[in-house]
C-alpha cells in the first residue's frame, strides 16, 4: 500500500480538452507526452507548445489542450 508521505513528491498534471467535461490526469510530463502523441495524435511540435505554454488549439492542434500541473 502507498502511503501518503509517497504520494506527495508526485506533481500532477491535469490534461484538459476541448468538449471533455472531465480532465484526464498525468503523473508525468513523459506519461502526458506518449497519450498526446499516440492517443490524440498530436504532432511533436504541438506536444511541445502545449508543454511550454500550457495551452495549445488551432491551427497548431485540431482542438483546445490546456495543461494544469497541480501542486505536490
Amino acid at each position: 500500500m502507498i502511503g501518503p508521505s509517497a504520494l506527495r513528491g508526485i506533481t500532477w498534471l491535469d490534461l484538459r480538452v476541448e468538449g471533455d467535461l472531465h480532465p484526464r490526469r498525468f503523473d508525468s510530463p513523459e506519461t502526458l507526452r506518449a497519450y498526446l502523441v499516440r492517443i490524440e495524435r498530436l504532432s511533436e511540435e504541438a506536444v511541445t507548445a502545449l508543454l511550454e505554454r500550457g495551452e495549445v488549439g488551432p491551427p497548431e492542434a485540431r482542438r483546445l489542450y490546456q495543461l494544469q500541473v497541480l501542486p505536490p
